[in-house]
């Protein structure tokens, strides 16, 4: 989808990752939030630096976890990408531990830490917790019945940037949980993904896409 339209892709096998041995997956731990943007930044900057993307249009885009990769390194690292899009992302970790579901209840205990012990960590790399460093047009795409990274997620963060002045859509989908499994669905995940990049980055899309609502569009 990406690729015909324009685009090059880079899919990161980041800190934390599989293919790579234990020690490799164990890095992200107890830094789930840190390894990971770091290595996202890393691999688009030397993309940009060996000249096969513009270093100006850089964008991210991650689903669940790798959509709190994509707010984390929008809110933390915003001098590299030029906008993002997460889709079933997480903005506050604190309220994830919280209450997501019984099976991923204790992810966050090596993720980061244990909570309430680890409140400190966990709170400082929210998204949600640093609205004003957050300054980069920002997609979201969530599932309205998902019970893994619940919809208030998605809602407050987007919510917060629109408040102030940032650009910034909001698509919540009905009967969807955690990931979209109607071929409708993704393709207007996919779709919107595109229009809203378009509008950041001043290109006419190919094709006859769907619209979605932008709000504070520059």
């Amino acid at each position: 989808f990406w690729t015909t339209r324009g685009f090059a892709v880079a899919d990161v096998n980041y800190g934390g990752s599989t293919n790579k041995g234990r020690a490799y997956r164990e890095r992200l731990y107890p830094w789930f939030g840190v390894v990971d943007v770091q290595d996202c930044c890393a691999a688009a900057l030397y993309l940009a630096e060996t000249g096969k993307v513009d270093r100006q249009r850089l964008t991210i885009m991650g689903e669940s976890a790798g959509g709190f990769c994509t707010l984390a390194a929008l809110t933390f690292r915003p001098e590299v990408f030029a906008a993002g899009a997460s889709i079933c992302g997480v903005s506050d970790l604190e309220l994830l531990a919280q209450e997501t579901h019984k099976f991923e209840s204790q992810y966050m205990t090596r993720l980061i830490g244990p909570y309430p012990e680890a409140r400190d960590r966990i709170v400082a790399r929210s998204p949600i917790n640093s609205v004003d460093k957050l300054v980069r047009p920002t997609a979201f795409f969530q599932g309205a019945d998902d019970k893994i990274v619940p919809p208030n997620q998605a809602t407050a963060l987007a919510e917060a940037l629109k408040e102030k002045g940032v650009m910034v859509a909001h698509v919540e989908i009905p009967g969807e949980g955690h990931g979209f499994r109607k071929a409708e669905n993704i393709v207007l995940a996919l779709e919107g993904q595109l229009y809203f990049f378009s509008k950041v980055l001043g290109f006419a899309p190919a094709g006859d896409i769907q619209s979605i609502e932008i709000f504070n569009e520059k």
